[in-house]
C-alpha cells in the first residue's frame, strides 16, 4: 500500500532513538488513536523491514469516521531550532503562570505521548529532575507559521530593507504596466515576491489572469461566475451514488489538512475547501480526487486571504469578511490550483506514475551527488519511496512550514516546470541538507523516523533561499546532461 510509505511515526519513541519531529504534524494526543503500540515491545525487538516497521507504527491520519469530529483540537507548535530535535518542553506550572495558553502542548513521560494540561501529571521525581535540567537549554522564538509569511526570516524578525523597498517598487512598475512583461516577472520572482504584491502575481505566473491589465478585470468575472457555475451544476451530486465515495474522502481529509493552523480548523474555510477538491476532481476524472491534493489548496487560499488581512492570518476569522471576498478567495484559489495540477496530473492518476518516476530519479541523482548517503540508505535498506514519495506526493507541504512552502512556490512558479521539474532538484538539495543527521543514524528506524521528521520548524527566508540556491546549482550541473546522474 503506496499510503503507507507517506506515513507519519513520530508519535512512537524509539529506544535509544531521541524522536525528531517535522514542521507541521508534531504528535497528536494518543487519545485520539485507537491502539498504540506498546513502548516495551519495541526495545525488544527492532523492525527488520520497512513493512514490519510500518505495521508497528500508527499514521498521523488514522483516524476512524467517528472520531473526525475530535480531530478538530490543534496541537500545539513545536519550537526546534535548524537541524535540532524538538525543545523541551514546559512544565505545568509554567503553563499556569502564562494563563494557560498552550493548552494542547505535548509532553514525553516514560515515553508516551501526554498533554501538558491539568490531566498530564509527573509522578516520578526522576522525569521531573530531567525535565528541570532540559529547560535550562536555550530555545529560539516560536515563529507564526503562517503570519507574516512573506517577511520572516530564520530569527523571526520582520526585514524590510532598502534592497526590499526597491524591490517592491520595481513590482508594482511591471505590475502596472499596460502588459506586464511576464518574463521581467518572472525573473524577479525567483528570488522571493513582496507579500503587497504576491496574489497578483501569483495568479499572472500561474496563467489564470492575461498580462494585459485592462482585460484583468474582465476575466476575473468570467472564471469566478464560471467556477460557481460549476458549484450550482456539480456540488448537488455530492451525495450520488456515484460521487459518494469521492466526496466522503474529501470530507474526512480536509479536517487532517494543516492541523496546527487554527485558520483550517475553521467550519466556513473547510467548506470552502470542500467545494473545490470536490469540482476539481469530477472534472479530472482520469485522477479523481487523490490524498495530498487537499494539501495544494492551502498556499493559494492564504496568499489571496492574505490581501484583506494584515498580520495574524492564522487566526483570522474568515466568516468576518464579505460574502463577494469569501466567492473571490475561494474561486481564484480553485483556478490556480487547477493550473497548478494540469502540470503534474500524471502525479495523481492511477498508480501514480509520475511520482514513482520522479523518486526513481532522485535516487539516481542522489547516488552521483553523494554517494555516502546512498549507500547509507543501501546499507540499512532504506527505500527512496518510503520517505520521497511524500515530498512529491504532497510537495514537500509536510516537510515546510506553511510560510516556507509560499516561499518556495514563488520560484516553482518562477522557473519554467517549477512544480513538476525543478521540483526534483529542490528534493535532492532538502535531502543533502541533511547529511550529517543521516549519516549518524545506524538503523532503520532512526532513519525513517528522521526523514519522516525533519525538524525545520524554524525555516524561515534565508533557509529556503539557500535551499534553492543549491537546488539551482544541481540543475545547472545535470539538467541538460541527464546521463550524468545515470550509472
Amino acid at each position: 500500500d503506496i499510503c503507507s510509505n507517506c506515513k507519519s511515526i513520530s508519535h512512537v519513541t524509539f529506544y535509544s532513538v531521541q524522536p525528531v519531529y517535522g514542521a507541521q504534524h508534531p504528535p497528536l494526543d494518543p487519545r485520539l488513536r485507537r491502539t498504540t503500540v506498546p513502548f516495551n515491545n519495541l526495545k525488544s525487538k527492532k523492525a527488520s523491514s520497512f513493512h514490519e516497521f510500518a505495521r508497528s507504527t500508527n499514521d498521523a491520519w488514522d483516524i476512524d469516521e467517528e472520531e473526525d469530529e475530535d480531530f478538530l483540537g490543534t496541537p500545539a507548535q513545536t519550537s526546534s531550532g535548524l537541524h535540532s530535535t524538538l525543545a523541551p518542553p514546559r512544565t505545568e506550572a509554567e503553563n499556569l503562570q502564562d494563563g494557560q495558553e498552550e493548552d494542547s502542548e505535548c509532553e514525553h513521560v516514560n515515553g508516551k505521548v501526554v498533554k501538558s494540561s491539568s490531566d498530564a501529571y509527573l509522578n516520578t521525581s526522576s522525569v521531573r529532575s530531567t525535565l528541570q535540567k532540559q529547560q535550562s537549554l536555550p530555545v529560539r522564538p516560536i515563529i507564526p507559521l503562517v503570519a507574516r509569511m512573506s517577511d520572516q526570516n530564520a530569527s523571526g524578525a520582520p526585514p524590510m530593507t532598502v534592497r526590499e523597498k526597491s524591490r517592491l517598487d520595481k513590482f508594482k512598475q511591471l505590475l502596472a504596466s499596460p502588459n506586464t512583461d511576464l518574463e521581467e516577472l518572472r525573473k524577479h520572482s525567483w528570488s522571493g515576491i513582496p507579500r503587497e504584491v504576491r496574489p497578483i502575481t501569483w495568479r499572472l505566473l500561474s496563467g489564470y489572469l492575461p498580462a494585459n491589465k485592462e482585460r484583468r478585470e474582465l476575466v476575473l468575472k468570467r472564471k469566478r461566475d464560471e467556477y460557481f457555475g460549476f458549484i450550482e451544476q456539480y456540488y448537488h451530486s455530492r451525495t450520488d451514488e456515484h460521487y459518494k465515495d469521492t466526496y466522503r474522502q474529501i470530507h474526512i481529509d480536509i479536517p487532517r489538512t494543516n492541523p496546527l493552523i487554527p485558520l483550517f480548523q475553521q467550519p466556513v474555510v473547510q467548506e470552502v475547501f470542500e467545494r473545490i477538491l470536490f469540482i476539481w476532481a469530477i472534472r479530472h476524472p482520469a485522477s479523481g480526487y487523490v490524498q495530498g491534493i487537499n494539501d495544494l489548496v492551502t498556499p493559494f487560499f492564504v496568499v489571496f486571504l492574505s490581501e484583506f488581512v494584515t498580520e495574524d492570518v492564522e487566526n483570522f476569522e474568515v466568516a468576518a469578511l464579505p460574502l463577494d471576498t469569501r466567492r473571490n478567495i475561494e474561486a481564484d484559489s480553485f483556478w490556480c490550483m487547477s493550473k497548478l495540477l494540469d502540470g503534474i496530473q500524471d502525479n495523481y492518476t492511477f498508480a501514480q506514475p509520475g511520482i514513482q518516476n520522479k523518486v526513481k530519479a532522485l535516487e539516481e541523482l542522489v547516488s552521483r551527488i553523494d554517494e555516502d548517503i546512498h549507500n547509507h540508505f543501501k546499507r540499512y535498506e532504506v527505500e527512496y519511496l518510503q520517505f520521497a514519495f511524500r515530498w512529491m506526493n504532497n510537495l514537500l507541504m509536510r516537510e515546510l512550514p506553511l510560510r516556507c512552502t509560499i516561499r518556495l512556490w514563488d520560484t516553482y512558479q518562477a522557473e519554467a516546470e517549477g512544480f513538476s521539474h525543478f521540483h526534483l532538484y529542490v528534493c535532492s538539495a532538502f535531502l543533502i541538507e541533511w547529511r550529517k543527521e543521516i549519516l549518524s543514524m545506524v538503523d532503520f528506524q532512526g532513519l525513517l523516523m528522521l526523514l519522516q521528521n525533519l525538524p525545520t520548524i524554524h525555516w524561515g527566508n534565508e533557509e529556503v533561499g539557500l535551499l534553492l540556491a543549491e537546488a539551482y546549482r544541481l540543475k545547472y550541473m545535470f539538467a541538460d546532461a541527464p546521463s550524468h546522474y545515470k550509472r
